[in-house]
């Protein structure tokens, strides 16, 4: 499937209107923090139903799909909230769906799957991979929802960017967390359709962060993967099909360790009232290195399922 670079800005504005009253429009909240200079202001889409993005990029993807296309049910490849993406819309569609999970998947999340009507099948993370990479599961029934490289699900995605720019038209910079690049890329093109000098960031994980890698390199390169608590980011490698977009949008990568993303979930919860997954806090950890610099930052929240057992170990300043 050929991705268009960037996506455009007609394809995300028509999913916008697709996705009216199926989504929630979340709101900018501004958070303050004594130890920095930039106006840092949070995009919580850990506040939509499924507790995550990926309710747009499905929501979008699905509608675009063909009764004929649906008439065997969908499945996905996730570590739990694109699952929950198309599982809440297979719900809505009264369709079977199923889901190719990874091994390391946390239980909060399998049990959302389950919750919603879906069942799902766990892979050795290689395996799961692959999957993505195939853009199938050899004797599954049903359309495969790709979790990044679908321009559908990266258009949905980018309707966060129109919101952004319609509450801080003068933003200097948004931080998004990277898995595959999809939300990174249709936030961005959004964005720099609209207000190009917008520096648009990825943030990654220390454990598993190939785009800074790959910008390094100059191509799509492989990186050693090590799973942790942050199970919503990070990979082996960038997508070959994903490299154009992501090279040409995101100004750049910014990598943070376990401990800073630690610290900001436990800051979110105290001062926000926010709970953040890994993943989601991972934004605010970047901005708060000081690398995005010191203007208005929007850090995408990007999602809030995270086990109970793993937020208290890190509310007692541990690293699950």
């Amino acid at each position: 499937m050929e991705i268009p670079n960037p996506i455009p800005l007609e394809d995300i504005k028509a999913a916008r209107e697709r996705l009216k009253g199926k989504i929630f429009q979340t709101p900018l909240i501004r958070f303050y923090h004594e130890d920095t200079s930039a106006e840092i202001y949070l995009k919580p889409e850990n506040l939509q139903p499924i507790g995550s993005f990926k309710l747009r990029g499905a929501g979008n993807a699905m509608a675009l799909a063909s009764a004929e296309l649906l008439a065997d049910g969908v499945y996905t490849a996730s570590a739990g909230n694109m699952a929950q993406g198309v599982a809440w819309n297979a719900k809505e569609l009264k369709i079977p769906c199923q889901v190719i999970v990874p091994d390391h998947a946390p239980q909060t999340k399998l049990d959302a799957i389950e919750r919603l009507g879906a069942s799902y099948i766990k892979l050795p993370f290689e395996e799961w991979w692959q999957v993505i990479i195939d853009h199938k599961y050899e004797g599954m029934k049903g359309l495969f929802i790709h979790p990044v490289s679908d321009p559908a699900v990266i258009a949905g995605n980018g309707t966060i960017g129109l919101e952004i720019l319609d509450e801080l038209p003068d933003v200097d910079a948004v931080i998004v967390p990277y898995g595959g690049g999809g939300l990174s890329s249709g936030i961005a093109s959004a964005i720099k359709a609209l207000k190009p000098d917008t520096k648009i960031y990825a943030s990654e994980v220390a454990t598993a962060s190939p785009f800074s890698a790959s910008l390094i390199a100059g191509e799509p390169t492989t990186v050693d993967y090590t799973a942790s608590f942050v199970d919503g980011i990070g990979s082996k490698g960038v997508l070959p099909e994903m490299w154009p977009l992501v090279s040409s949008l995101l100004d750049d990568s910014i990598v943070v360790d376990l401990e800073q993303i630690v610290s900001s979930i436990r800051i979110l919860m105290e001062r926000n009232q926010m709970i953040a997954e890994g993943a989601g806090a991972s934004s605010l950890a970047a901005a708060l290195t000081g690398k995005a610099g010191s203007g208005k930052i929007v850090c995408v929240i990007s999602g809030g399922n995270i086990d109970e057992v793993k937020l208290k170990a890190i509310m007692d300043n541990k690293i699950p």
